[in-house]
């Protein structure tokens, strides 16, 4: 598939689902990437921590991509770089925030001198090929979230990325309403616009306003308070520097991924009245009432601070009656692990406030009045939603039709839409899917090692060992080991009648091996089964004197 005169999009990840974000434009027999993203697993993948999007369709062509450019330093818009980048071998463009967490990542996997970056000027433009970038900011929950205006011969296109309108900005200045309808005065083809928070009546609210929360939510506290945000929100860590100060405090980090974010943050210009911190020793000898921690870990992630020190692994310690404020949105699909946290605080008598009690966050997404404002500014031809479920994109569609949009298009990912001409238009559909990283190792999030894992995650797993003489008759009974497999009170008895029936089904056919194998290995399976219900993964050895 090469572009020809005319105007294409395609999703390889991010659209149909919330994260993993990867977009493509293509014109006139050249392609350019807008966000390279990841996403998280969930159960279905036992073992594994971090999804990537498949990338076959534009390696196959990697000769005609020109760029991959970042929108923002989201790990659902960043985080796939250092494991699929370099293979692109495409220079990679972006802000001066975003390109610093990049550039860590990179560095981290010694990649530097793999993958070149380009770090581009808050509101710089550049071009490739046929296509022109220009950088626009827009608010959201991490410096230089940022749209970008992309020209082309067919065109021009408002790539949102990710957004929300802040009145009271706290780090940055967005782009103001009468600059956004400059650029629809100009002339827009297609918005390819958020969707995530689309199903919100409300306006997703300022960052200004968590501060007034926090203020009170902070000052009436009577032992140590704990707060928990996520890493990359640079604008909270500012807001909290401040409440600190402002309730009398010391201010203590607790996280990796802060440490990097605040120096990141440093370098590029932020958070320089960020108040000096004490470490974790001396958090813990300040009175309870003298000392706030920012930590990470507000989703359940096991792993990190907030986890640990709920369970008593960590050297800074919670008691009854400190305070630990979620000033982060739950993600859905997290709530047992962070019920799980909020449990085991709840054991040790702290309390916890999160934002249904308080307003102590707000979310960087679009509502349905920030959605109907960008429609008046930007003044669109077509409407393209993306970043959402399909229920999410379809309500986008529905809400920016009626808000007087002409036209309206909903894809998924591996739709190929012809934007222009006579656009929109779905004109085929390419190969997508899912790569997991297992260990250091990248697989098909559905090829054979996740789907043997599933399966002995499931129905456990035994082991068969035979040993057979020169003749092909047995020497000595089977030896079995199981493990998962539910036979715990009665193991010696299931292991002893198994072992029966594989002895039986060697002398019962062809001794050719594999079929001598399949013939144990069947048999056992059918005795786990009739035991315990279950299948589980029977391997066969045969041992041959």
């Amino acid at each position: 598939m090469t572009p020809k005169d005319e105007l294409l999009f395609l999703a390889l990840g991010g659209s149909g689902e919330i994260g993993m974000n990867v977009n493509l434009y293509g014109c006139q027999g050249k392609w350019v990437m807008v966000d390279l993203g990841l996403t998280f697993a969930d159960p279905a993948y036992p073992g594994v921590e971090l999804v990537l999007p498949d990338l076959s369709f534009i390696e196959e062509r990697r000769e005609d991509l020109l760029g991959i450019v970042l929108t923002h330093g989201h790990e659902d818009h960043i985080g796939a770089i250092p494991y699929l980048a370099a293979d692109l071998g495409v220079p990679l463009y972006a802000t001066p925030f975003t390109a610093g967490l990049i550039r860590l990542k990179l560095e981290e996997e010694g990649l530097t001198s793999e993958v070149e970056l380009n770090v581009i000027d808050n509101e710089g433009s550049f071009a490739l090929g046929p296509f022109g970038f220009r950088y626009v900011p827009l608010a959201h929950s991490i410096p230089e979230g940022n749209a970008v205006l992309i020209d082309t011969p067919h065109g021009r296109v408002f790539h949102t990325g990710d957004w929300k309108i802040d009145e009271k900005p706290v780090l940055g200045q967005p782009s103001t309403p009468e600059e956004l309808t400059a650029i629809g005065d100009e002339g827009v083809l297609a918005l390819v616009c958020d969707s995530t928070n689309v199903f919100n009546p409300e306006a997703s609210g300022s960052e200004g306003d968590v501060r007034e929360g926090l203020m009170q939510t902070i000052t009436g506290a009577k032992g140590r308070v704990l707060v928990t945000t996520f890493a990359s929100n640079a604008a909270r860590l500012q807001t909290l520097g401040e409440v600190a100060n402002a309730v009398g405090r010391k201010l203590c980090v607790a996280g990796r991924s802060l440490d990097r974010i605040i120096s990141t943050a440093r370098t590029a210009g932020y958070l320089k009245d960020f108040p000096p911190t004490v470490d974790w020793d001396d958090a813990m000898a300040l009175p309870r009432n003298e000392v706030m921690i920012i930590a990470t870990g507000g989703q359940g992630e096991a792993r990190a601070a907030l986890s640990r020190i709920a369970f008593d692994s960590h050297p800074i310690k919670l008691d009854t009656g400190d305070l630990v404020v979620f000033s982060s949105k739950q993600i859905p699909g997290n709530e047992i692990a962070i019920g799980r946290i909020q449990n085991a605080l709840a054991a040790k008598g702290v309390l916890m406030v999160t934002d249904r009690q308080a307003e102590v966050h707000v979310s960087g997404h679009p509502g349905r009045p920030e959605l109907e404002a960008m429609y008046r500014w930007v003044r669109p031809q077509i409407l393209l939603p993306v970043h959402g479920e399909r229920r999410h994109m379809a309500e986008q569609a529905r809400l920016g039709l009626s808000s007087g949009v002409p036209s309206a298009i909903v894809q998924s990912n591996g739709d190929l839409l012809r934007l222009a001409p006579n656009g929109p238009e779905i004109i085929g559909h390419e190969a997508t899917g899912r790569l997991v990283l297992d260990g250091d190792v990248i697989l098909p999030a559905d090829g054979s090692t996740m789907n043997e894992r599933r399966k002995v995650a499931l129905h456990g797993q035994i082991s068969v060992a035979v040993a057979l003489d020169r003749k092909g008759k047995l020497m000595g009974e089977p030896a079995l080991r199981t493990q998962g497999v539910p036979v715990e009170e009665d193991k010696a008895a299931f292991l002893a009648e198994a072992a029966d029936e594989a002895a039986e089904a060697v002398g019962k056919g062809s001794q050719e091996e594999e079929a001598l194998r399949e013939r144990v290995r069947l048999a056992v399976r059918r005795t786990a089964t009739r035991w315990t219900g279950k299948k589980p993964v029977v391997d066969v050895l045969l041992i041959r004197a």
